[in-house]
């Protein structure tokens, strides 16, 4: 794979049912409260009187699973320090070298997305690394290879964009002209944002 790696996410039909984060959080064997993936619900709307005692439901709810968009304007790599925060010109995967962090958490603070976590116990950062190691191996990330609705995928961006099309930019996500993440949204009918 050559390009820029970015995720797509079938929002339209994920069913919230966190398999993602879970895997995630077992292949990295993270700390209670350590989250490299989340699945976020929004949820929303009421109901709208249309007269005679007869009301019409605006109700929504959808749920959006995000984890390191890995993005082309990483602030977390701008504002990291040492150079730990790192992203790999041939794939432009952003990830942490932990010989490198002092903990200082700038990346943290720096990510609009909450993607780095801080570990307590080792007092370092640490977040998605596109599943590295699995790639090494032709295999895909691991949220993507358990999602049991296929809601997941990724690639190189430019494929991405051509197979799936999609937007960057949902309600209840940051604004992505912030960062320019490597992420495409096929979106929730409530979730699309009208221009």
């Amino acid at each position: 794979m050559a390009g820029q790696l970015g995720f797509h996410i079938q929002q339209d039909r994920c069913i919230g049912c966190f398999t993602c984060q879970i895997t995630c959080k077992d292949k990295n064997d993270l700390e209670v409260g350590q989250l490299y993936r989340r699945v976020h619900e929004i949820a929303g709307g009421g109901y709208t009187e249309v007269g005679n005692n007869a009301y019409q439901a605006d109700v929504y709810a959808y749920w959006i699973s995000l984890g390191c968009n890995h993005c082309q304007e990483a602030p977390c790599v701008k504002n990291c320090p040492t150079g730990a925060m790192q992203k790999r010109p041939e794939d432009g995967i952003v990830y942490v070298d932990q010989e490198k962090c002092i903990g200082c958490r700038y990346c943290t603070w720096s990510c609009p997305y909450g993607a780095p976590q801080y570990n307590p116990k080792t007092g370092k950062v640490g977040k998605c690394d596109f599943c590295r190691d699995l790639l090494a191996k032709g295999e895909a990330p691991a949220c993507v290879a358990a999602c049991p609705m296929r809601v997941l995928d990724y690639g190189p961006m430019e494929e991405l964009e051509k197979k799936y099309g999609g937007t960057r930019q949902i309600k209840g996500i940051p604004d992505p002209n912030l960062t320019k993440p490597s992420l495409l949204i096929t979106p929730h009918r409530a979730a699309a944002v009208v221009k």
